[in-house]
């Protein structure tokens, strides 16, 4: 009887508030980047609409992408003067309207500003310096899971809507599955704004793992000076420039090559787009996979060891794809997706490792800063990719390069020094 009264009175294990905010944080980031899976899935259906080229539509999205890392750094330095909430709600309308607009555009310039500008700002202020700003406030413990856990969100998000969105504008028109991307972000907002809150002092906690002197006071004033600031100090340094060359390549391998043209790609060779966006949606899904265990990995691990091995391998892959491709979806191909996918953005936990070992508390603006080279290098292998298919009539040396420069990034990784800079204050 005691000890049954005993266990009654036992206190309830509460699940520590950090766990919420990044629950939320991950909705956010995978309704941002819904929108992002659209240039692959819509190309096909602008081109026969508007007779655009393929170096047409990938300059708007090549915009999007450099609109997208760039803006990453200023939005963490906003985030600290404004706070988090009212950065990924702004963010989230912005993202929204970019795509709701799209359905009334005539010219390609239209598709720039709403697919490439808007679109580009908005998941830009949600990029991945939200997911380094939200584990270093609310972590101590458990941040390479928790930053692996979001950037998978973020990252899966833009590959999981494929097969919808391919489904739906075969059947009702382009336009509906750009208004449906809209929607969907939009009902992210209530979210937010009802969960998220922005420091664990807010609700009367430490961080998760640490103690009340972990969490620090936000920065209030200044935010593009201390941005630019922490690109001015990190740039003198070796590790930030190692950091930025791979996160370059990085981007170009993924969100510039095979994001928004392996569909297409896949359509030169016989395979039907639904098919392709099928495939590229279990990319999406093995990356959760992937990316936690990178950030599980990375707690264990030298991170640059990590990078070595994600880099090499990705170019091997790559360079074996174009003879992958076909009408039907045979065994190589499925296992290039499965391996493409736990590589596709685990290389992101280790980079962050590197970032805060190196730069201390400013690494969620440096590595704002590391990622902007990471959509830079999207961007250019977006636009050169496209006009190497208008220009040869295949993608197969955009892939061979990508695969030479994996290599590249691997070697980039390895000459990162772990201990801190000493960086001006």
């Amino acid at each position: 009887m005691l000890g049954s009264v005993s266990e009654l009175s036992a206190p309830v294990r509460r699940i520590h508030p950090a766990w919420w905010v990044a629950a939320v944080t991950f909705l956010a980031l995978v309704g941002a980047a819904g929108f992002r899976a659209v240039p692959g899935v819509l190309m096909q259906p602008l081109q026969d609409e508007f007779g655009w080229s393929v170096t047409t539509i990938s300059a708007a999205v090549a915009v999007n992408m450099a609109l997208y890392g760039l803006t990453a750094p200023f939005a963490a330095a906003l985030m600290e003067r404004f706070g988090i909430r009212p950065i990924i709600t702004g963010a989230l309308v912005v993202v929204a309207a970019g795509s709701g607009l799209t359905v009334f555009m005539t010219a390609s310039w239209q598709l720039v500003l709403c697919w490439g500008v808007l679109v580009g700002l908005g998941t830009g202020s949600m990029a991945l310096a939200l997911v380094s700003t939200v584990t270093g406030r609310w972590f101590v413990a458990r941040r390479g899971l928790v930053s692996g856990v979001l950037t998978a969100g973020g990252a899966a998000g833009q590959l999981v809507f494929l097969p919808l969105i391919a489904v739906v504008a075969e059947s009702s028109g382009w336009r509906v599955a750009a208004l449906g991307v809209a929607v969907a972000a939009l009902a992210v907002v209530p979210v937010v704004l009802l969960v998220l809150r922005e420091r664990p002092r807010d609700l009367g906690v430490t961080p998760y793992g640490g103690t009340a002197d972990d969490d620090r006071d936000p920065i209030r004033a200044g935010a593009a000076r201390i941005t630019v600031r922490a690109l001015l100090d990190a740039g003198r340094t070796k590790p930030f420039w190692y950091l930025a060359l791979g996160m370059m390549i990085c981007g170009a391998t993924t969100m510039g090559l095979i994001q928004p043209h392996f569909i297409p790609a896949a359509h030169d060779h016989g395979m039907p787009q639904t098919v392709a966006a099928g495939l590229l949606a279990l990319v999406g899904l093995f990356d959760i996979a992937g990316t936690i265990a990178s950030g599980w990995l990375t707690d264990r691990y030298d991170p640059r060891v990590l990078l070595l091995v994600y880099y090499v391998l990705r170019g091997f892959s790559l360079a074996a794809l174009p003879m992958l491709f076909g009408p039907d979806i045979s065994t190589n191909m499925v296992a290039f997706i499965v391996f493409y996918g736990l590589d596709w953005v685990a290389t992101i936990p280790p980079t962050m490792a590197l970032c805060r070992e190196v730069f201390g508390a400013r690494a969620p603006v440096v590595f704002g800063w590391v990622f902007a080279s990471h959509q830079v290098g999207a961007a250019l292998m977006a636009l050169v990719a496209g006009a190497v298919r208008d220009t040869v009539g295949e993608y197969d040396l955009a892939w061979q390069v990508g695969g030479a420069l994996c290599l590249v990034a691997g070697l980039a990784s390895l000459l990162v020094r772990r201990s801190p800079v000493a960086t001006p204050s």
